[in-house]
């Protein structure tokens, strides 16, 4: 099992549990979703606690996966994961240290609220590879605003945890010792809290995103699947990747 869960005291912790980098399988990501399924239904839970063992939340999701014809079900199911994690009833902290790239950050970008740890390296390399990411397109500008999402879909480049928390990603950044500390200590204060008063306050706090959202996503796939991958440049990018060598575009 690659997704472990646990609930007490109003709290329910998901560990995303795929050492030694977490890499985000589609059937990592079926367990995942289906977690939270069963969680979002408990009457008792009140928030969300969302962690991964080891010293790296994720590095992604598995890029061979991304190849023809794979990726045709796992683009769709990813973003089904992440809309289940955005569409969830209760608040979601992220607890993140190490590498938090691809879509490991893009699921951290489906949080509420991200409690990082010093050594925590956020980033989007998908452009590297000659594909984009999808999720964070639709996600990441209204953490960071277009300007920095932009900037970090553009360019590839990482950002150190004191950056993401400059850029709005990140609620505060700790001692990589202490953050599950942390946010379980910041889960604590929010489950004192009534179910049904948070419930109603999460579905109040999206309005704003609940019209657009899932349609957003649908279109993301739409773009990557139809689009993207129907040129030469992305399975390019994804068997260099593999292969361990430098990507020749074509440019198409």
């Amino acid at each position: 099992m690659s997704v472990t869960v646990d609930l007490a005291d109003g709290i329910g912790t998901i560990t995303v549990s795929h050492p030694p980098l977490n890499i985000l399988t589609r059937q990592l990501l079926q367990e995942l979703r289906g977690r939270l399924e069963e969680l979002g239904a408990a009457p008792d839970l009140r928030v969300l606690l969302l962690a991964a063992e080891g010293k790296h939340f994720s590095a992604g999701a598995d890029v061979g996966e991304h190849l023809p014809p794979e990726f045709e079900q796992m683009i769709p199911e990813f973003l089904d994961t992440i809309r289940a994690l955005a569409s969830f009833p209760l608040p979601v902290i992220a607890a993140v240290r190490g590498r938090c790239m691809g879509g490991g950050f893009e699921l951290v970008q489906a949080a509420d609220i991200v409690i990082a740890g010093e050594s925590a390296l956020f980033g989007q390399p998908e452009i590297v590879l000659g594909v984009c990411a999808p999720a964070a397109c639709v996600l990441l500008p209204s953490r960071a605003g277009h300007a920095v999402a932009s900037e970090i879909l553009f360019t590839g480049d990482p950002l150190t945890a004191d950056q993401a928390a400059e850029a709005g990603i990140v609620l505060r950044v700790l001692p990589d010792a202490v953050i599950e500390e942390e946010a379980r200590r910041l889960a604590l204060r929010i489950a004192r809290h009534s179910a049904a008063a948070l419930r109603a306050t999460v579905k109040t706090l999206r309005l704003r995103t609940e019209a657009w959202l899932p349609e957003a996503l649908r279109g993301a796939a739409g773009i990557y699947v139809d689009e993207l991958m129907r040129s030469e440049d992305p399975e390019e990018g994804l068997r260099a990747f593999l292969e361990k060598r430098t990507p020749t575009w074509n440019h198409r």
